[in-house]
């Protein structure tokens, strides 16, 4: 890949860890050049490793054997150091107070690409490919439910469910989530089960367990075997 280099200052070393998971993100601002140059201030302490803009260009802003500051409190299978074990990718896209829409074919053609790059360099699962909201779903809705996450997976990176294989029973919403990754002792059920959906069921936003929703929980297990 091109991949264009605008180096950051706010990073820091990954702490003992290797990388083990990518984090996706939305910019929740107006251009690309305004969220770069947030993330390249020192005085913001933000960052990730890389920006990819509408029109599918790269800019890596940290090397992917450091840490950067992208996913803040945050917890995946009980571990809340993700900024140590993750790759940090921002997507440009106003985000849902800014104007909200659909990711451009351009911009998720870079990041299919980009992280087949990534995991040739690092053993990184699929279920351990994430949406900040998935990791801090108290705090953030990105990137969010228009982001095509069946379209990723499809292209090799991601867990999707496979519809009319069979379906795990669910007695518990909050246990099976807590399976999936989701942190449902920390956060209020409600918000995590809205995250599950924008992750899993984006055109069903109820924050509710009910039969779709669970339903669509008990393929993702199936997958996740």
């Amino acid at each position: 890949m091109n991949i264009r280099q605008q180096p950051s200052p706010n990073f820091d070393d990954r702490r003992g860890f290797g990388v083990s998971m990518i984090v996706l993100h939305y910019t929740g601002m107006h251009s690309a050049g305004a969220a770069l140059q947030r993330m390249c201030d020192p005085a913001a302490k933000v960052s990730a490793h890389y920006l990819i803009d509408e029109a599918g260009t790269v800019t890596q802003m940290i090397d992917e054997a450091d840490r950067a500051w992208h996913a803040g409190v945050a917890c995946w299978h009980g571990e809340t150091d993700i900024n140590s074990m993750s790759v940090g990718i921002e997507l440009q896209n106003p985000g849902h107070e800014h104007g909200y829409r659909p990711f451009p074919d351009a911009q998720i053609r870079a990041l299919s690409a980009l992280m087949t790059g990534i995991r040739s360099r690092h053993d990184v699962p699929d279920h351990r490919i994430v949406g900040h909201s998935d990791v801090a779903p108290s705090r953030k809705q990105d990137p969010g439910e228009l982001f095509p996450w069946q379209r990723l997976s499809a292209e090799g990176h991601g867990t999707w469910p496979l519809p009319g294989g069979p379906v795990q029973r669910i007695d518990d919403a909050r246990t099976a989530l807590a399976r999936i990754g989701y942190a449902t002792d920390a956060n209020d059920l409600p918000q995590v089960i809205t995250a599950f959906q924008r992750r899993f069921l984006p055109t069903h936003l109820t924050g509710k367990a009910d039969a779709d929703t669970i339903s669509r929980i008990g393929e993702v297990l199936t997958v996740l075997g």
